[in-house]
């Protein structure tokens, strides 16, 4: 039975064959059973199963799932529709608007991004309620690591969007010869003025993906 998809599961066999993912399977198998764990565990891998590895246009780097009940869907920066925009979201949002004029939405749910080919992936894939950053360390690096190296060996003309030091971290795994790799501050409140607005990231990335022939992503939230 497929963990996420036939293509993806046959690129990642090697992961999920590992030492370090059954010691995760093993930690995540108690956290799961003992604590209040977010996303929900059939949704850890949806952003991977919502674009699959040959549709990945954009690759869009958060840190850990949002940790407050209600909110973490599996898909970086994005909450189900409903929900209250998190601070980070808002200004994403208020970034595309003085960018591309598309008006703001009150809708947080990404997914329309992410059937367009926006993998929108967050470096740590699980989080303990209350508790940011509490699943740091327990493996899901090595995952999402591997994930960005095979598309930036495996794929050509990706953009890879990093916001914020977490994010900017990952740009030695990328082969920029290839890739568009695009960088600022993280848009949360604490840092979105040091550089994340006017960045101009949406704009570029359509204007990349145009120029070589790829259809650009339609920002506006459905």
């Amino acid at each position: 039975m497929y963990k996420i998809s036939k293509k993806w599961d046959e690129l990642l066999q090697d992961q999920f064959s590992s030492q370090y993912y059954m010691q995760l399977r093993i930690f995540l198998k108690t956290e799961y059973s003992y604590r209040n764990v977010y996303p929900d565990m059939y949704d850890i891998f949806k952003s991977m199963k919502l674009t699959d590895f040959d549709a990945v246009k954009v690759v869009l780097l958060g840190q850990d799932p949002y940790h407050n009940p209600g909110q973490a869907m599996g898909l970086a920066f994005s909450v189900p529709k409903g929900e209250k925009l998190p601070p980070s979201l808002v200004n994403i949002y208020k970034e595309i608007y003085n960018e591309l004029e598309i008006p703001p939405s009150n809708n947080g749910d990404l997914t329309c991004w992410a059937k367009q080919g926006v993998l929108l992936l967050n470096t740590v894939l699980t989080v303990r309620e209350h508790s940011p950053a509490s699943h740091k360390g327990q493996g899901w690096e090595n995952f999402t690591d591997a994930i960005i190296k095979l598309i930036s060996s495996k794929k050509e003309r990706v953009v890879f969007l990093l916001w914020g030091a977490n994010a900017r971290s990952k740009k030695g795994l990328i082969d920029q010869n290839k890739h568009l790799v695009l960088e600022c501050a993280h848009p949360s409140p604490l840092s979105a003025y040091n550089g994340f607005f006017g960045c101009g990231h949406f704009k570029k990335t359509n204007e990349y993906l145009i120029s070589n022939g790829v259809e650009p992503i339609d920002w506006s939230i459905k």
